[in-house]
């Protein structure tokens, strides 16, 4: 840095004497309510990164190549969200009025500083919520930009070049969605990441060495990353500056800064438990006023001094928007095709997918994980949008497509021979579904549409992943899961493996489409639906085993949630199939009606929060509840079915190792016995007729 800019931060800062900065201590410091006292330590580290080194532009807070924040110690430090609200009201966000940051706590239903930072709020990026979210969001925001960066910028032409920028807290470091995120940071050397430390040394039961011994530097070193210190985290913004911009200078390392802070400084109770989780009193705020030359008996004011201190960054922030859209004007000049791509993407434009869906699919059995690569990785091959991943299972996934380059820091040479470089569009993960899923989140908040991301597992394992797929859904992404092996057929790996309770789970998941198609028309149809959700994610769950290809399944019935596979005016009962297990409702209405004079009719559900759209008309006459019973034959637990059914024959223990035929024996989910509980099930409503308003499990 230049002696000039040392000096000007130091004259504004009042260093080294003085301690009573603009924006910091005046900025974050609310009333007793206000949970801040981990927000007042990491001050400093605001005014470095939002008055010196940050570009972004408040007037204008979806500039494409603004660096990116993340507070993934939004929670820590109950909340250390206030430092993030005060910083965008100070640096001038239009949104975030003065009257709404003294929203924070408050009871007002139109609040914009809710208790963590959400992604629906001007200059929020993400929603973190729980800790070791964020490290994994600031991740995949700068695989994006890696990534965007190697596909778009030529020679002269830097139109992806953003830095993202993430603050933690004790917490984040020891959540293991962080820790494998880490890892995966500086295996692929993104040296656009920046992680803050702020090391206070303070979590809620205590100092962290209760449970944490261990030398963070050299952990952090050991995963490839680049380390600086700054000891007086508190007061030292020249020395956090200079590391900032040290950090935007690293060359082939992400940077981690550790800035040592003091936990509710100033007050009674600083560097204490204590501070983690109580309000000030009215004394200690009081007091604090005084230590540091304010009117204790005035409420909320920001100073002159203050708004002066910040004014500019409007003005700096609009010209680094001239600057990048007079560089993407030249670069539409230089290379006209590629830039009609970049726009393409910045839009989000996703069309042309629909007609690289196969019309047909082979007559043979087949398993519907690969029906999925059939119909996902024409649509990943064609369309660059697409970023596929995996958490290594990449032979049983499906995911390949031909041609496909890895996502890889292009100067590694691995063992094996697969490399790759950053223009690549297929992820290696390693063994990590929690952080695969949470990194995926943030290439889907890049920028809406930019990059879809596709991930791959098998669906137990995305009961590791499930709090990272339920911040997708609550932030309203769109990121496709693809979960194979989804039933007790996958066979022999037995109940670890067997999902039985994780289909409740992700159908009740708000704003998620849980999908199970029965063969590859329907699979068809869920990736149509994944595709077209543009504002939620989509689980399309899949079979290990081959499955028949059934006459009249149908891709547009999907949509709809559930439709009449096949219809019979004689019925008297309707049989519901679901996924892998739709062939099995099949073969049961056929025996009933051969063996046993029994007409059925049989209903296909792939998908219960489709199905909840449709209209009342149509949900009725599809199961036509109100004429006869409906059962439904799935190998999972029955919870929800009964919205839908007036009996199911379910799975209500764990799995069982066995060969995928021999554990449908097993568990009474072959042909022949599902037909006897369905019999049984139908004698005992004739001679107990309550039984029909009742939910029975056969």
């Amino acid at each position: 840095m230049s002696p000039g800019v040392l000096k000007e931060i130091g004259a504004a800062a009042g260093l080294p004497a003085q301690k009573n900065m603009p924006g910091s201590q005046e900025l974050v410091k609310a009333e007793k309510k206000t949970h801040d006292m981990g927000a007042i330590g990491m001050a400093a580290i605001g005014v470095a990164l939002w008055k010196y080194v940050m570009r972004y532009a408040p007037h204008n807070p979806t500039y494409f190549n603004r660096d990116r924040f993340v507070l993934s110690n939004g929670k820590s430090q109950r909340h250390t969200c206030i430092f993030q609200y005060a910083f965008l009201h100070l640096t001038g966000y239009k949104k975030m009025t003065f009257d709404q940051l003294k929203s924070y706590h408050s009871e007002r239903y139109d609040a914009l500083c809710p208790g963590h930072p959400e992604i629906e709020h001007e200059g929020i990026e993400v929603t973190t919520g729980p800790l070791g979210q964020g490290i994994a969001n600031a991740v995949g925001l700068a695989m994006a930009s890696k990534h965007l960066g190697a596909t778009f910028n030529r020679p002269g032409f830097d139109v992806v070049s953003n830095h993202t920028w993430c603050m933690v807290g004790d917490a984040c470091l020891q959540e293991g969605v962080g820790l494998e995120a880490i890892s995966l940071a500086g295996h692929f050397k993104l040296n656009n990441l920046t992680v803050i430390y702020d090391n206070n040394q303070i979590t809620c039961d205590g100092s962290v060495d209760m449970t944490n011994t261990e030398n963070i530097n050299e952990k952090m070193k050991a995963c490839g990353w680049h380390v600086v210190d700054i000891e007086d985290g508190c007061y030292d913004i020249a020395g956090i500056v200079e590391a900032l911009e040290q950090a935007k200078q690293s060359a082939e390392k992400p940077t981690f800064i550790n800035v040592r802070t003091v936990i509710g400084l100033g007050s009674k109770v600083a560097g204490t438990a204590v501070a983690h989780g109580a309000a000030f009193g009215d004394d200690d705020v009081a007091a604090q006023k005084r230590a540091y030359g304010f009117d204790p008996d005035a409420h909320f004011v920001v100073g002159p001094e203050t708004r002066d201190f910040f004014a500019g960054l409007p003005a700096r922030g609009e010209g680094f928007v001239r600057d990048w859209e007079g560089l993407v004007g030249r670069y539409e000049e230089a290379h006209p095709d590629l830039a009609k791509r970049f726009r393409k993407r910045m839009s989000g434009d996703l069309t042309g997918w629909e007609e690289l869906i196969p019309k047909s699919f082979p007559e043979k059995p087949t398993a519907s994980r690969a029906s999925s690569g059939l119909v996902m990785n024409p649509i990943a091959k064609g369309l660059d949008s697409f970023m596929v991943g995996t958490a290594d299972l990449s032979p049983s996934v499906n995911m390949i497509w031909p041609g496909k380059v890895d996502f890889q820091h292009p100067e590694l040479r691995t063992s094996c021979g697969i490399n790759g470089n950053y223009g690549g569009r297929y992820i290696h993960y390693g063994v990590r579904e929690h952080a695969m899923c949470a990194i995926s989140n943030g290439l889907a908040a890049f920028s809406p549409g930019a990059i879809v991301p596709v991930t791959s597992s098998f669906f137990m394992f995305y009961l590791y992943a499930a709090p990272a797929v339920r911040m997708g859904a609550l932030m309203r992404l769109q990121v496709i899961h693809h979960a194979t092996h989804d039933s007790i057929g996958m066979g022999e790996d037995g109940p670890t493996h067997q999902p039985i309770e994780l289909a409740a789970l992700y159908r009740a998941m708000p704003n998620l489409l849980y999908i199970r198609p029965g063969d590859s028309e329907e699979t068809a149809g869920a990736w149509t639906a994944a595709l077209s959700a543009r504002e939620q994610p989509t689980i399309v769950s899949t079979s290990r085993h081959a499955l028949p290809q059934l006459a009249s399944t149908s891709r547009a019935g999907v949509l709809r949630g559930a439709y009449v596979l096949q219809e019979n005016a004689a019925a008297v009962l309707t049989l519901i199939g679901v996924g892998a297990e739709l062939a099995h409702a099949v073969g049961v209405a056929q025996k009933l009606k051969e063996t046993h004079r029994v007409e059925a009719r049989v209903v296909s559900f792939p998908c219960q929060r489709l199905f909840d759209a449709q209209p009342l008309e149509y949900k009725r006459a599809t199961l036509r509840r109100h004429e006869m019973p409906a059962v439904v034959l799935e190998p999972y637990a029955p919870n929800g079915w009964e919205r839908y059914a007036d009996a199911a024959a379910c799975v209500k223990t764990f799995g069982h190792s066995l060969p995928g035929t021999a554990a449908y024996r097993y568990f009474g989910f072959d042909v022949d016995t599902l037909t006897t509980r369905v019999l049984g099930y139908l004698q005992q409503i004739e001679s107990d007729t309550l039984l029909r308003r009742e939910f029975v499990e056969i």
